[in-house]
């Protein structure tokens, strides 16, 4: 089995692809040691100790390190992990423990439901034309609301704490959403 790698914007994650799907449906993010503990791998990938992050996606897995942490000290060892999960067939979660994308606690705000057709309008831009293309920097964006012309969005792997995820969200996907909706008015991450 061949794993290979990607950069990302973000110098602290690297992106690696086994080949063969990740996730069936959605997405997964791991912020923190104790929400690793959900999926096997994930918390094999944690216990390496220099890991601050690790995101499950379509067809890759998403690794960040701790700052100071250098890539050529930690790449072998995740290499490892992901070959003998992957080669095994082994599960990505915990039985009963699979959460996607977002904890159900935080999955959006309440929109107003007089806003239904922009918040579709919203949605659907992200969904088409945000996520795969923010996938193929080893992330991912979730909606979480809209209320008086500002989106709310999550931003997930390599987009979370990446140098350049303001600049996507404000040049990017901030222009894409008020030239399709122009009751847009803005974008922030949460």
């Amino acid at each position: 089995m061949l794993i290979e790698t990607e950069a990302t914007p973000n110098p602290a994650t690297l992106k690696f692809l086994p080949g063969r799907a990740v996730m069936d449906a959605g997405t997964r993010d791991f912020a923190t040691p104790e929400e690793a503990t959900a999926s096997p791998l994930a918390e094999a990938i944690f216990d390496l100790g220099d890991v601050t992050g690790v995101f499950f996606g379509r067809d890759f897995v998403s690794v960040t390190i701790a700052p100071g942490i250098t890539w050529a000290d930690v790449k072998p060892d995740v290499l490892g992990i992901l070959l003998d999960h992957f080669s095994a067939n082994m599960p990505l979660f915990r039985q009963g423990s699979a959460d996607f994308a977002v904890p159900v606690e935080e999955e959006s705000f309440a929109d107003d439901p007089a806003d239904a057709d922009i918040v579709a309008q919203i949605r659907e831009l992200i969904e088409t034309r945000v996520r795969p293309a923010v996938a193929n920097d080893g992330g991912d964006i979730v909606y979480r609301g809209f209320d008086k012309g500002k989106v709310y969005l999550r931003m997930q792997g390599a987009c979370a704490g990446c140098p350049s995820s303001s600049a996507t969200l404000k040049n990017g996907i901030e222009q894409l959403l008020r030239h399709y909706v122009p009751e847009v008015t803005e974008v922030r991450a949460v």
